[in-house]
């Protein structure tokens, strides 16, 4: 392998039934940082059926050209279909960097591509870097459970790839007129898929996606118990916000998985995080840690939350949060317009 021959940063657009994923378009926004460190291309791989409507939207956060493969046999993902494409490409284009969500699909789908082009994946990562000299990636995730963060690299293999989960990197907004968007050949035949999408049906449920909320209360084990919740859910409805929780809380069965924050749950940064009863294990902390403002509930004021915390509230959290919900139901009254106005 002559590692001179591969250049550029590719990040591979995952979208679902026509829409993009966010972590896609965040992705892109780090992938452009990069390749303007390193003076390459950022490609945006985009794999589907009927779906090159949407390559305009990659161009407008960050991509400088669009590979757009579409087929009737991508329509839904699998495994093998996608893992094809995308490695027939790399083999012919040798990108120097391959950057891949950490969502359900893209856990699935980066080690396959990584063990067929006979590669490293670094996975969850939290940060990225690289080195200009000789372009490697530097690629750093929690190590340990989460005990230190490790710095991996790659340098005798390419492309070299990681996974970046949803909420660590920023969108970027970028002038798509220049962006080149280039329709390629897809080469699958039917023995290349083993596994068919027959039909999907889809759960119906009312989750709301925490990475996207503005105001998150979430919950640890100091809460006590599941009842408990229900105190945390008011303070949030009287904030307009929305309840998370813990790895502990989830193991309880406290609250549900999809509302987990931390190293194995959500990554987000609301504008207020409210901690009730979590201590702040350094794998909830990865979660949460860029959030704006964020207020520590806890008994003990030692407990590591309190180091990451803007504003601490030692005491106990089914005697504080009560006050909190009275204050907050007070504000909300006082800025409510008058019925005769």
């Amino acid at each position: 392998m002559n590692i001179a021959d591969y250049k550029g940063v590719w990040v591979f657009a995952e979208q679902r039934e026509g829409q993009l994923q966010k972590v896609s378009l965040e992705l892109l926004g780090e992938g452009r940082r990069v390749a303007d460190k390193l003076g390459v291309k950022l490609t945006a791989l985009l794999l589907g059926h009927n779906v090159e409507g949407l390559a305009k939207t990659l161009g407008e956060h960050g991509a400088d050209e669009v590979l757009v493969a579409d087929d009737k046999n991508l329509e839904h993902y699998t495994t093998d279909a996608y893992t094809k494409v995308i490695c027939d490409l790399a083999n012919e284009r040798k990108p120097g960097i391959l950057f891949v969500g950490a969502t359900f699909i893209g856990r699935d789908l980066g080690p396959r591509i990584a063990a067929r082009l006979t590669t490293g994946l670094t996975a969850d990562c939290t940060s990225i870097d690289v080195e200009v000299e000789n372009g490697d990636l530097l690629a750093t995730r929690p190590a340990f459970g989460g005990n230190l963060m490790a710095t991996i690299a790659c340098p005798d293999h390419r492309p070299q790839m990681a996974t970046v989960r949803p909420g660590v990197f920023a969108k970027v907004n970028t002038d798509a007129s220049n962006c080149k968007i280039e329709k390629v050949e897809v080469k699958l035949a039917d023995s290349d898929i083993r596994t068919k999408v027959l039909e999907i049906i889809k759960e119906k449920k009312d989750i709301v996606d925490i990475s996207e909320a503005n105001i998150i209360v979430s919950g640890g084990r100091g809460v006590g118990c599941k009842e408990n919740f229900a105190l945390l859910q008011e303070l949030a409805d009287a904030l307009g916000g929305v309840v998370a929780g813990s790895r502990a809380a989830v193991e309880k069965g406290w609250v549900e998985n999809a509302y987990q924050v931390g190293q194995t749950g959500k990554t987000v940064k609301p504008t207020i995080y409210i901690a009730c009863g979590i201590s702040g294990a350094i794998q909830h902390v990865a979660g949460m840690q860029d959030s704006e403002l964020i207020i520590a509930i806890n008994k003990d004021e030692t407990a590591p939350i309190m180091q990451v915390a803007d504003y601490g509230i030692v005491g106990d959290v089914k005697k504080v949060i009560p006050e909190l919900i009275a204050q907050a139901k007070d504000c909300l009254l006082y800025t409510s317009p008058s019925p005769r106005d």
